[in-house]
């Protein structure tokens, strides 16, 4: 374990705290149901269903379809250097999915398998997939994480994901090797399901992106140098990204190349979006001038339609909403704005795209629109899932259960950056994942630095309450799971203002504002600044799975744990085969083959 010397103000107290309530729940396998003759009732006029037997009141965590449908893909991974990316400037390091940024849509029907082979042609990088926000249920061991489900895939070497697409909506998939994803390794993934509202038109996704025309490894060597501050009294130094793109493209900031991306409106039609935020560091407000967004889905969990204005999306985050065609013919700027200071800036400070109406004169819109209200990067919590859950938050107890601490650290000797939990910044092994410990019947000889939390009993509720003692809200996701959004403290107007304490979750009053009642349900959520957020979820998934903060860098910097659920369930649930022959793989180049050895987290 390192030893590191803490950092006596700005700090972060990331305190989870799992407690299970002992109350078993039913969680069945999933009832593989056989699709019946697809009849035309996923129409315009009925989105709600999906065939004669699946519609968007079916629990997709029981029932799901079996259509005998496997959709199969092919990534390959590249480097290029000097790439010409799509604002017109040459990034010094991009690594590519099939040699384009973002990567091809991974796309395939509720009920599906979902077979995709990653092609490691790096030069000298290990790499892998991860399909953020796919439960991956009994499939722990295609999840893509290096160090926790698998060894990185050596340079030459492949590996095959398969999974069933037991839920529908909109999810992406990147690079879990350290914060390799910020070089260009994403793209998105469209699961075709029933929704909430009707549309005529599904405009497909949206992905807005933050974009660094330097590598990510000279970036890390900045944000590690507590010498760099970002903020007064803050260590390390996030650069500001260099441009916001839309699907990869958009002008550059000095007007001397690159493209607005431009999307098409029927007039009088309604349109599906699918917005999905893969950004390493920066989190957006979104504004479509003269439209509404009506919300559906929110990170692959379909809700009741809720119509905004003005939509927060945080690092990871996904939304799919629906936009109505319903004013004049013409050109609309797509705003994105930022919160000032903690959740990210560009050196693009207005990035848009172009929504144009058929018809519309060929011409860059007129009209700016008004400036949103600040998000406060703060989540919207009132969303009401259709297919219901609750958890008895009369059994969370702040006094039970295991409390895990942390503070950002940094390491005088080398004046290095840590996002720590329990004063131990999480290092996985890429030469021995979590996996290959549960295979070899050894996890009880993991080190200190893997950050577990064993999670053995299966089907019961766990609470988690995470306290943050830090000027920075976090985007937190659960791998494998979704959570219950029990309640969060109230964002702040100034967070970065230096009179602002940590004010941690006091159950004599905060304990009446949580709700158990079917709340807001995803897998990535807004851990506000110097305060707390309390989730819960069913155990109901075995499997090594990370929950980590999203931003790349403090993800790389320690800002993570992950808990063996159902450890004995392992070996006979989850096919792990495969993780040997990776890791044979893996240890045949590294690390004798290879220039750079693993300095952060490796996730």
């Amino acid at each position: 374990m390192m030893i590191c010397a803490t950092l006596p103000y700005y700090g972060l107290l990331w305190a989870l705290l799992l407690v299970t309530t002992g109350l078993a729940v039913p969680s069945p396998s999933p009832e593989v149901v056989e699709l019946q003759p697809r009849q035309s009732c996923n129409t315009a006029a009925n989105r709600q269903c999906w065939t004669s037997s699946f519609d968007i009141n079916t629990d997709y965590e029981t029932t799901i379809p079996a259509t005998g449908v496997t959709k199969s893909y092919t990534l390959t991974i590249t480097e290029v250097n000097n790439w010409v990316g799509g604002d017109g400037r040459k990034k010094t390091k991009a690594m590519l999915v099939n040699g384009q940024f973002p990567g091809p849509t991974i796309s395939a029907d509720w009920g599906d398998t979902i077979s995709i082979t990653v092609v490691n042609k790096l030069v000298t990088n290990g790499t892998s997939i991860h399909c953020h926000g796919i439960r991956q249920l009994n499939t722990n061991s295609h999840d893509g994480a290096s160090g926790i489900t698998e060894c990185p895939i050596a340079p030459g070497k492949s590996r095959t994901h398969t999974f069933r697409a037991t839920q529908y909506g909109t999810a992406w998939y990147h690079s879990h090797f350290s914060a390799q994803y910020a070089n260009g390794i994403v793209g998105p993934i469209v699961i075709k399901g029933p929704a909430s509202a009707n549309y005529d038109i599904d405009l497909g996704p949206l992905m807005i992106s933050d974009w660094y025309l330097g590598a990510v490894n000279q970036i890390m060597e900045r944000v590690n140098n507590p010498n760099n501050p970002y903020i007064a009294g803050f260590p390390g130094s996030p650069p500001p990204s260099d441009n916001v793109l839309f699907n990869g493209k958009n002008i550059n900031p000095a007007g001397s190349g690159g493209k607005y991306a431009k999307f098409t409106l029927t007039s009088g039609k309604k349109h599906l979006l699918r917005l999905i935020n893969p950004s390493v560091q920066n989190s957006f407000t979104l504004t479509l001038v003269g439209h509404a967004f009506k919300i559906v889905s929110i990170d692959l969990v379909p809700v009741e339609p809720k119509t905004v204005t003005t939509l927060y999306i945080g690092v990871g985050q996904r939304y799919d909403v629906i936009i109505d065609a319903d004013q004049d013919v013409g050109n609309y700027w797509f705003n994105t704005t930022f919160s000032p200071g903690p959740c990210g800036q560009s050196n693009n400070p207005f990035p848009a795209a172009i929504f144009s109406y058929e018809g519309a004169p060929s011409s860059n819109p007129t009209k700016k629109g008004t400036v949103p209200a600040d998000s406060l990067c703060e989540d919207l919590r009132t969303f009401k899932p259709v297919v219901s859950r609750s958890a008895p938050v009369a059994s969370f107890d702040p006094d039970a259960g295991t409390t895990l601490n942390t503070k950002i650290q940094v390491d005088s000797d080398i004046a290095r950056v840590y996002w720590p939990v329990n004063n131990t910044p999480m290092n996985v092994s890429w030469s021995k994942p979590t996996l290959k410990y549960v295979d070899d019947g050894n996890t009880g000889a993991m080190p200190d630095a893997a950050n577990v939390i064993s999670v053995p009993t299966a089907n019961v509720w766990a609470f988690w309450l995470i306290q943050n003692n830090s000027s920075i809200p976090h985007p937190v996701h659960l791998h494998g799971h979704d959570v219950l959004v029990l309640g969060a403290s109230p964002a702040l107007a100034n967070p970065i203002n230096p009179v602002n304490t940590f004010r941690p979750y006091d159950p004599s009053t905060d304990a009446a504002t949580l709700k158990g009642s079917n709340p807001t349900r995803r897998d990535t959520t807004m851990l506000p600044a110097w305060g707390w957020l309390a989730v819960a979820f069913r155990t109901n998934n075995p499997g090594a799975w990370l929950f980590h903060c999203h931003i790349a860098w403090h993800v790389s910097q320690g800002l993570s744990v992950q808990f063996l659920e159902q450890l004995g369930s392992i070996p006979t649930k989850v096919d792990l085969s495969g993780v040997a022959p990776g890791c044979t793989n893996w240890a045949a180049y590294y690390p004798a083959n290879d220039p750079f050895r693993q300095d952060d987290s490796g996730i």
